[in-house]
């Protein structure tokens, strides 16, 4: 892998857009469960019996949400330094 030319600000723009690219998918799923587990937390109170079930299913899908944000977020930053190393 090569070194990222960041000579001009374009090729920075250019690099942070790949940057942001690197586990995009990850990120947006992360987020999407992590607001599916708020809204299923803060609902079950008015769930009825159903509640408890829902609170934990909520609280799965933030767990679930925020491992795949981290994940993502650990990805991008090995893609980083390994753009950035010096290649001999």
């Amino acid at each position: 892998m090569t070194r990222p030319d960041l000579t001009d600000d374009a090729k920075v723009a250019e690099y942070r857009a790949e940057l942001r690219a690197v586990g995009r998918n990850q990120r947006l799923a992360g987020f999407a469960l992590v607001i599916i587990g708020a809204i299923a937390v803060w609902g079950s109170g008015v769930a009825g019996g159903a509640g408890p079930v829902l609170q934990w299913i909520g609280y799965g899908a933030l767990a679930t949400g925020w491992a795949l944000m981290l994940g993502a977020i650990f990805m991008r930053t090995r893609y980083h330094r390994r753009r950035m190393a010096e290649m001999d």
